[in-house]
């Protein structure tokens, strides 16, 4: 797809989410992602991981192609880190379901997520993204980074100083890893808030 910024840009189905089991695990992922790089081996591409997806990004980013690692108010693990030992303290949004999958909490109301996911999107962004939620492999959460491509490509970090899902106080800390931070006062789904502020804190050179 062509943004209105006329760069393409590809959103990248991770095979650890979806409806129903089996799905994948991180290792999946990475291999998603580096399967869409491999189609296009040359084109100078930014890889923007969000969330869970930082995980991704650190694992998938060692990759010639990539020329910056753009985390947005996400995990940012060092190699052999996972998501569940870097979550830290605070409220557990998901737990597994019967079919041993993660999921929202079922006690968690449309409006509790909205409160702390997606406050200050618009209604009808907020109602398409919850009916888009889906369930995930345990297993990518508990799986640890197997390298930090940080180490090696130019990274930023987007800190979402209003959200109310990931602390801002915990993304400053993953922060610290990056090269380069830019702080936007938005929650935590700033492609649906605020998506010129964060197309500039992508694309910025």
């Amino acid at each position: 797809m062509v943004a209105p910024l006329g760069v393409p840009t590809v959103a990248v189905e991770l095979p650890s989410c979806g409806t129903s089991a089996p799905l994948g695990d991180l290792a999946a992922d990475v291999r998603a992602v580096r399967a869409v790089l491999d189609a296009d081996p040359g084109e100078p591409t930014v890889l923007v991981g969000h969330s869970y997806g930082g995980v991704v990004i650190t694992a998938a980013g060692e990759h010639p192609s990539v020329t910056r690692l753009v985390y947005v108010s996400s995990m940012l693990p060092d190699a052999g880190e996972s998501l569940a030992g870097l979550a830290g303290p605070g409220p557990g949004w998901v737990q597994p379901d019967a079919d041993g999958l993660l999921a929202m909490r079922p006690d968690l109301t449309e409006d509790q997520i909205r409160h702390h996911f997606l406050a200050d999107c618009a209604p009808e962004f907020a109602a398409a993204a919850i009916e888009r939620l889906a369930r995930q492999n345990p297993l990518a959460l508990t799986q640890p980074a197997p390298s930090a491509a940080w180490r090696t490509v130019p990274s930023r970090y987007v800190v979402c100083s209003e959200d109310r899902a990931t602390p801002p106080q915990r993304q400053r800390w993953f922060a610290e890893r990056a090269a380069e931070v830019v702080e936007l006062a938005c929650g935590h789904h700033p492609f649906l808030s605020r998506p010129g502020d964060l197309a500039d804190a992508i694309l910025a050179p």
